[in-house]
């Protein structure tokens, strides 16, 4: 892949556009979903929505020119009950969070052609797979994608520190990063499930921050934004909704560009 300009693209964006823009186009329209949830006494709540808008972002900037496609404004809320210990997490639970991106989803492809949900937060994957299987099984073009870095610790550890110490550095209070546990999420799923993420992990991180750095962060981004980017083009749909497959492929040349 060519190495890319010094100033990259921008993306184009839902927001900035006004409706003669979009007459006699059918986009491919991305849509990042996050979360507002505790992340650790360091991060601040709108990680996810943070990273997924990041990640669209470069990745539609990456394929302007190439696909006619649109970033729309990210949702800020989806279902994270499972952080409602914390102070600070407000989650739209799982019925909503279906019927929201259900009915997004039918009045946006009522002139798009294309829609693709970049979903930053696990909490919100089984409600996100099923509304986007129900528009697909009435007839719409919907997808969705996971932001989820291969081999990254859970919440609010190495990776998403990492991550946005390279977006927003000023709101990540290193200071106060501690380390939760480290065992791989699906040892820790029974608690989870029966005391919530508070009663694993008093101060809400399951990972550990140590070692997060913007360099490496830069490089999570720009991994899954190629990605994404590659899976668009290919554009294989899974019957549960997932666009493309799991799993990276080897990084190009702009992984690691200063973005």
């Amino acid at each position: 892949m060519a190495v890319p300009a010094a100033v990259p693209p921008e993306p184009e964006r839902l927001a900035d556009l006004a409706w003669p823009g979009l007459t006699g186009r059918r986009p491919l329209v991305l849509l990042p979903l996050g979360s507002c949830e505790q992340h650790g006494p360091h991060l601040p709540l709108d990680t996810d929505a943070a990273v997924a808008a990041a990640v669209a972002e470069r990745a539609a900037a990456w394929l302007r020119g190439e696909v006619d496609l649109v970033v729309a404004p990210v949702q800020p809320y989806g279902a994270s009950g499972e952080h409602e210990g914390f102070p600070g997490t407000v989650s739209i639970g799982h019925t909503a969070l279906r019927l929201m991106i259900t009915e997004i989803g039918r009045s946006l492809l009522r002139w798009a052609g294309r829609l693709l949900v970049v979903n930053g937060h696990g909490g919100n994957l089984t409600s996100l797979a099923d509304a986007v299987t129900g528009l697909r099984d009435e007839g719409w073009e919907a997808a969705w994608w996971p932001c989820a870095p291969l081999g990254a610790d859970a919440h609010a550890g190495r990776a998403e520190t990492s991550m946005m110490l390279r977006l927003r550095h000023a709101t990540v209070r290193a200071e106060q990063a501690v380390a939760g546990p480290t065992d791989p999420v699906h040892l820790l799923m029974d608690r989870l499930i029966t005391e919530s993420v508070r009663g694993v992990s008093p101060s809400g991180v399951l990972g550990d921050p140590a070692g997060a750095g913007a360099a490496e962060g830069e490089l999570l981004l720009c991994r899954m934004a190629d990605d994404l980017a590659d899976d668009i083009r290919a554009w294989r749909v899974s019957e549960h909704g997932r666009l493309g497959t799991p799993g990276y492929r080897p990084v190009s040349a702009r992984a690691g560009a200063g973005r």
